[in-house]
């Protein structure tokens, strides 16, 4: 892991299709989504998870926080990962909670990332060409600039929207690293099961 990055993990939703059950918790003890997530941003320069209170578990130089309001949505998210103090890297690894191949996932998205492009973010991308905006690396700058222009504050703001004046480069990985955890089909998919 590129030390000049800070990692954010956003695993602050309702999953309502789940039941409400915290997901980060899906898996064996020492191997949950959360366990995942975090091993995939070690070496990181700060690594910051937006969760709820219920979910603050993990090594002790993980620093947490909540978005307001609380499931406020993936920018409400981002507003609060980065109005964390202190030092901030110039670059900010942003990825969902629920990815299973996480570990996988993010090797391949900074193999293919080119500092020296011009671009705002590196965003990954599905086979279908859909991209995947909670699997991406962001300049911090642009990104706290899009955030502060957008209108109506973060709250329940379209992450899409809030993007769109970025220039993002496409790096495309395979159907199997992007797959994620939303419905009880996903968690037989991915091996999990709640307090597995």
């Amino acid at each position: 892991m590129i030390a000049t990055l800070d990692a954010v993990v956003l695993a602050g939703g309702r999953a309502t299709r789940l039941g409400g059950v915290d997901k980060t918790a899906l898996g064996a003890p020492g191997n949950t989504l959360l366990d995942r997530a975090l091993r995939a941003t070690a070496g990181a320069a700060r690594r910051i998870v937006v969760a709820g209170a219920g979910s603050r578990r993990g090594p002790a130089d993980v620093v947490w926080t909540t978005e307001s309001p609380r499931f406020g949505g993936p920018v409400a998210a981002l507003a609060a990962a980065l109005a964390v103090p202190g030092p901030a890297a110039p670059a900010l690894l942003v990825l969902a909670a629920d990815l299973p191949e996480v570990e996988r996932a993010v090797p391949a998205l900074l193999a293919g990332v080119d500092r020296a492009e011009s671009a705002d973010g590196w965003l990954a991308v599905d086979p279908d060409g859909r991209d995947q905006p909670l699997l991406a690396l962001y300049r911090r700058a642009p990104l706290a600039a899009a955030l502060a222009a957008l209108p109506g504050g973060p709250a329940d703001a379209s992450l899409r929207r809030m993007l769109a004046p970025l220039t993002l480069a496409r790096i495309p990985l395979e159907r199997s690293l992007l797959a994620d955890v939303d419905t009880p089909e996903d968690l037989r998919a991915a091996g999990l099961e709640p307090g597995d």
